[in-house]
């Protein structure tokens, strides 16, 4: 092996390219491209408060595995994707992010793969356009109905109080300083290396206030929903990590009733919520047998 026993990046095996920006309507998206362009294509959705870069370890696999894998940095992430207000971070939007993007780079159908805030979106995707996606994996995140009902009938609620705080405009970023002790307790798990990135990426101008506007668009999605729900038709695959202090088991046990296709769930013994940075070996044969 030329990587001497460790994840190839795709860059070192000669698979490699990046786009720097997209313009998707008023909209500029950074992403990462990387594997041959005939490939078969793996869209990687990252979550909060992450970007493409979760991905790395992940991506560098599936490369070396035959796959093109596509990384944006979402909406509030990208520099030049922040609009202001919650109703521009609705779950609609950020699946029509993710289908314009497809569209702009010429691909049909996709593979798609996501985690945290990432999994809603490939469920929302998986939901909308299903013709779209040849197979869906997510990690972490259960079906936003199962999370709905769980919020009512299990622990979930009390799992999830931060969400609370996030609506808070104001107090909610001064709570969640990048880098101070709150901050470090949300990502605890995450290598070093990467909290003190996406820290980085926070601290920019207007960052931390668009990232938190996903969960400040939960009410008005829970209200009247952005996108139409049906039981998922595509090929799934869900992982789950049975210490993730955020995402209990109700919910995630409980996602397979919206799943009407060929459905496989998970759990993973002693893992928590940061799948992509800290489970990837385990992640992998699970993701590759469900692409394949």
């Amino acid at each position: 092996m030329p990587c001497r026993g460790r994840p190839c990046r795709a860059s070192e095996i000669g698979l490699s390219w990046t786009v720097p920006s997209v313009t998707l309507g008023e909209l500029v998206f950074d992403y990462a491209d990387d594997g041959p362009r005939e490939a078969p294509v793996v869209l990687m959705l990252h979550g909060f408060p992450q970007d493409h870069t979760s991905w790395d370890v992940l991506s560098a696999d599936l490369v070396a595995a035959g796959y093109r894998t596509i990384r944006p940095d979402q909406r509030g992430y990208s520099a030049g994707a922040r609009p202001t207000g919650a109703q521009a971070y609705r779950l609609k939007a950020v699946v029509t992010d993710a289908f314009d993007l497809l569209d702009a780079l010429g691909v049909e159908r996709a593979h798609v793969v996501g985690h945290d805030w990432g999994g809603a979106t490939a469920w929302g995707m998986a939901s909308l356009h299903p013709e779209r996606l040849l197979t869906l994996t997510v990690l972490s995140t259960p079906h936003p109905a199962a999370l709905s009902r769980a919020m009512l009938r299990s622990s979930q609620g009390l799992n999830s109080w931060y969400m609370g705080l996030f609506q808070i405009p104001g107090l909610a970023e001064r709570a969640l300083a990048p880098g101070g002790r709150f901050w470090r307790e949300m990502l605890r798990g995450v290598p070093p290396e990467a909290e003190q990135r996406y820290a980085a990426n926070a601290r920019r101008p207007g960052a931390l206030s668009a990232m938190l506007g996903w969960y400040r668009a939960m009410p008005l999605d829970i209200a009247r929903p952005s996108i139409e729900w049906h039981r998922i038709s595509v090929p799934t695959l869900y992982v789950w990590g049975n210490d993730d202090p955020a995402l209990g088991a109700a919910a995630a046990r409980g996602s397979s009733r919206f799943v009407a296709s060929d459905f496989a769930f998970v759990e993973l013994m002693g893992q928590g919520h940061w799948l992509p940075e800290r489970a990837s070996d385990l992640v992998l044969p699970l993701v590759l047998d469900r692409l394949g």
